[in-house]
């Protein structure tokens, strides 16, 4: 669940309409326009006019403006982020469902900032006009994150972006390297001041003050042209019939003639509005009727309660105190933020009650939270209630109504607020310490979790009220989500199942979460039928109230699982909907995602894809603390470098995998890697290490593919048969297809053709609704012959060609032809639907896809029963195509000739020499020529 965007932060000022034109300002702005600089900064302490100055130039300007004014609850970069793309949306700027959801969704990581504000620069640059951008109060963020964020997006905007920054204090930005590059035009305080001319001007048209040009000029001489001095003195002056001696007297620091004039402001105003203006301050935007609320007394004869909280607002508008109307309706309010500070300290100074003792201030904070809770402003609430120190009320809001506000974005003010709280409210409290572990782990923050759970297990009370059970399945479920991490199925089940217990039936966000885990237990203890319920239940009961992200984690757990149903294509479109979900740029978890998609790509022999989705998925769980899922993408990527050929490097990248996986106690990681590395083995010859790591690790598949190394077929056919009766009683379809592959392979090298052709066929049944191919072409040369005797017999042809009508025909035609193609089920409806990929065609497709693979990249199968790479021998052989091109350089032919005689490109030609270099250990033409003549390979 998102955090509502308020527009009146996205609400241009207008500008007044007896305000005073300063067209010596407007012309510096527009010359930033004019000379395409990228930057505008209007730095000046407060009350300068920054604003009034910015409202005025936007209004006449021909080019649109996306305005934010920002405040202190901007400091963070999601909410910050979130307000900038919707400023840029006021415009027209098609920021995208991804961003925005990204932006306003919780998440347990570091937010990716600089993919975000790529991601944002990406839809900027369509924009075919230019616009401004205007960041008002931008010193309020005081945020290192920030200014890196902003700083990164300047750098890089497109040029029709100019943005433009009004702070009192200079940002963390690169301004040197922008005034070198003229790309900055600077507004300071020494701009800003009135002259006596706009003094005088100013009194008269806005204040109503017919002073002379001697007072005028006194006045801005006593106020160094400060506006909101200004402003204040002449409210000071209208009750004073002497203006020339009130001027005079005049004096002092700006802080001083602020709480000088401050008085003078609030004692020429009548009573009750010196009471709103003091007791409303607490607000930082206000409407008439939370004035009313935050106002109203007990005291039926207080006047405050007869006070109208509109017509006051409008009133202060009239008498230009210092307030600013937030929309055009003139609903929202807020008062000058100088104002604002001014009032807060007078109010600090009557102690713990207000003006009078009629009101004490945490009574003020605390109606205010009452006014937006009721209004479903529950972040607001919460600050009130933090401010009011009610921290039962700020406990109570922080449940959120049945979804946390740690769950709608606020995971900041949260986090910071229960790390404020001394040890003895929280553990007078067990369900702060609870939610202060479930805000923690939203964050990663996972050694500190326990603690906090074992604490308010320690302070829970003895009877077992509803809500205490509720804190208990809380604190299982909080367990069961740190064990996943840890991959302990165990550990996940019981507490899983305990949380489920003990969780009251209302509580759906957390039974959602703990519906999750339990299906990762199941998943991980084999019970797929059982994991692939439990994850519908979850995105059923996510979707229906809104949990993005346990919407998105079970949907990926399904994708896994019909993954390792074979249904590729079904689990292709479930990866891709998980990366939809994840948002542009995506969350970390989306690494999953795109992990399931690349090892479907590869089956599917789309290598670049599947490099493309691994990178992708290598890259995003770098962003993970604690977790094994980097080891995961690089055991893919090195399986990738053996499909490529790239033995030695694939080999380096294991070993460098199954290191990092010891360091790290990743144990769960190392028979993967123990079974890649045994792949890697076998085609560099090295047979008796590769048994050695089988049998270390139980790889009963890998222990199989040993014995067809060294001949053993026999051997190999016990195991095999013994494995598939398990994998069909498990039901594991993945494994059993695997395995199936080998044993017809093992069948016919035993010379049992019969028993291998049938099973070659049920492994082609098996095979062409996901549309395996890789698995065969892996397996080389005998695999080819093998599915080379497995031919349609001619009845059945005939039977076929005449079901399938000619445009049929044809459509099959071009997929077979292009087997990188993937196929499109449900294209075509019908009854003959089912005969648009018959085994017969898969079978043809696969054929080709040997044969491309034979040409282009020599595929040389390791596992052919008997064959054993001779130690003396190369650690990779050369491809046909590789000894081809290494015939031509000894016939003397250069590169450029290689290509034009073998109708590739000359790139092509340099990546051969570079393998073929590799391979015979050469560093130089002549010396791989006599390295290969030496071996006899010419």
């Amino acid at each position: 669940m998102s955090t509502p965007i308020l527009s009146t932060k996205l609400y241009i000022p207008p500008p007044r309409s007896k305000a005073v034109l300063r067209p010596r300002l407007i012309e510096r702005l527009n010359e930033g326009l004019l000379l395409q600089r990228k930057l505008t900064m209007i730095s000046a302490f407060a009350g300068c006019g920054k604003t009034t100055l910015l409202s005025q130039w936007t209004e006449g300007s021909p080019l649109p403006a996306a305005w934010l004014s920002l405040e202190e609850g901007d400091r963070e970069p999601a909410r910050f982020l979130a307000y900038l793309a919707a400023a840029l949306q006021t415009i027209g700027v098609d920021i995208g469902e991804g961003v925005m959801s990204k932006l306003q969704a919780p998440s347990p990581v570091p937010l990716p900032v600089e993919a975000i504000v790529t991601a944002i620069l990406n839809h900027i640059a369509i924009l075919p006009d230019r616009f401004i951008l205007v960041l008002d109060d931008y010193h309020v963020v005081d945020s290192k994150p920030i200014d890196s964020a902003l700083g990164f997006l300047i750098e890089r905007m497109p040029p029709q972006m100019h943005v433009v920054i009004a702070s009192r204090h200079d940002p963390d930005l690169p301004l040197a390297r922008l005034r070198a590059r003229d790309q900055l035009t600077e507004v300071r305080t020494s701009d800003l001041r009135f002259t006596s001319a706009e003094t005088s001007e100013f009194m008269r048209r806005v204040m109503g003050l017919d002073l002379s040009a001697e007072d005028a000029a006194l006045l801005e001489s006593r106020t160094e042209g400060w506006i909101a001095g200004l402003q204040l003195a002449a409210l000071s002056l209208q009750g004073h019939q002497d203006a020339a001696t009130f001027i005079r007297s005049f004096g002092g620091k700006h802080r001083d003639v602020l709480d000088y004039l401050v008085e003078e402001v609030l004692q020429q105003q009548p009573e009750g509005i010196q009471d709103f203006l003091l007791y409303t301050s607490i607000l930082d935007r206000l409407c008439g009727s939370l004035c009313e609320y935050v106002l109203m007394s007990e005291a039926r004869d207080s006047p405050l309660n007869a006070i109208s909280g509109q017509e006051t607002l409008e009133y202060l508008e009239r008498v230009n105190l210092f307030i600013v109307p937030l929309d055009k309706e003139r609903r929202w309010y807020r008062y000058h933020h100088l104002f604002t500070d001014a009032l807060r300290q007078r109010l600090s100074r009557k102690g713990t009650s207000a003006v009078g003792g009629e009101r004490d201030v945490s009574e003020l904070h605390r109606r205010a939270s009452e006014w937006h809770e009721r209004h479903k402003l529950l972040l607001e609430a919460f600050h009130h209630a933090i401010a009011a120190q009610d921290v039962d009320r700020a406990a109570r809001l922080i449940e959120g109504e049945g979804m946390p506000l740690v769950f709608r974005g606020a995971i900041g003010p949260v986090l910071h607020w229960l790390d404020s709280l001394p040890k003895e409210e929280l553990d007078a409290r067990p369900a702060l310490n609870v939610m202060h572990a479930s805000a923690m782990l939203m964050v990663g923050q996972m050694t500190g979790i326990e603690p906090k759970l074992q604490a308010a297990e320690t302070h829970l009370h003895a009877a077992e009220d509803d809500y205490t059970r509720d804190l208990i399945g809380h604190i299982a479920s909080i367990r069961a989500t740190l064990a996943v991490s840890k991959h302990q199925p165990d550990t996940i089940m019981a507490e899983s199942r305990r949380a489920l217990e003990f969780l009251n039936p209302h509580n759906l966000p957390v039974r959602t979460a703990t519906i999750w885990t339990l299906g990762y237990a199941y998943q991980l203890q084999g019970d797929r039928a059982a994991a692939g319920k439990a994850y519908q239940e979850a995105v059923t009961i996510s979707q229906k109230i809104g949990h993005m992200m346990i919407d998105m984690m079970a949907t990926l757990g399904l994708g896994i699982i019909q993954e390792a149903e074979n249904q590729l294509y079904v689990a292709a479109e479930t990866y891709r909907r998980v990366l939809h979900l994840a948002g542009d740029p995506p969350l970390p978890a989306a690494c999953e995602a795109h992990l399931g998609l690349a090892r479907i790509c590869r089956e599917w022999n789309d290598l670049d894809a599947a490099e493309q989705h691994g990178q992708q998925a290598l890259s995003l769980a770098g962003q993970f603390e604690h977790t094994d899922r980097v080891v995961a993408c690089e055991v893919f990527l090195a399986r990738l470098k053996l499909t490529r050929g790239a033995v030695s490097e694939a080999a380096a990248m294991l070993a460098k995998a199954d290191h990092f996986a010891r360091q790290h106690h990743f144990a769960h990681q190392l028979p993967h890697i123990a079974e890649a590395q045994v792949l890697a083995m076998l085609q560099q010859g090295n047979v008796r290490s590769a048994s050695q790591l089988a049998q270390k690790y139980d790889l009963k598949l890998s222990q199989a593919r040993v014995l067809l190394a060294q001949g053993d077929t026999a051997a190999a056919l016990v195991i095999l048969e013994h494995l598939r009766a398990d994998m069909e009683v498990k039901g594991w379809a993945d494994e059993q297809l695997k395995v199936m592959v080998l044993q017809a392979l093992a069948l016919h090298a035993h010379g049992e053709k019969r028993r291998a052709a049938q099973v070659i066929a049920d492994v082609l049944e098996m095979g062409e609704p996901g549309g395996f191919i890789r698995m065969f072409i892996d397996e080389g040369q005998p695999m080819r012959k093998l599915l080379s005797a497995a031919t349609m017999s001619k009845p059945k042809q005939k039977l076929f060609r005449e079901a399938v009508s000619k445009p049929k025909q044809k459509l099959l035609r071009e997929v077979v032809d292009k087997p990188k193609q993937l196929p499109l089920r449900g294209a075509v409806d019908g009854p003959e639907q089912k005969l648009l990929w018959p085994i017969h065609d898969y079978l043809e497709r696969l054929l080709h896809a040997f044969d491309v693979e034979g040409l282009e990249s020599g595929v040389t199968s390791v596992f052919v029963p008997g064959f054993v790479q001779p130690a003396e021998s190369l650690i990779e052989p050369l491809s046909r195509r590789e000894l081809e091109v290494l015939q031509l350089i000894a016939d003397g032919l250069s590169n450029r000739q290689i290509s034009e005689r073998l109708f590739v490109a000359l790139s092509t030609v340099k990546g051969h020499n570079r393998m073929i270099f590799d391979k015979l250990q050469a560093t130089r033409r002549t010396e791989a020529v006599a390295r290969a003549r030496e071996l006899g390979l010419l």
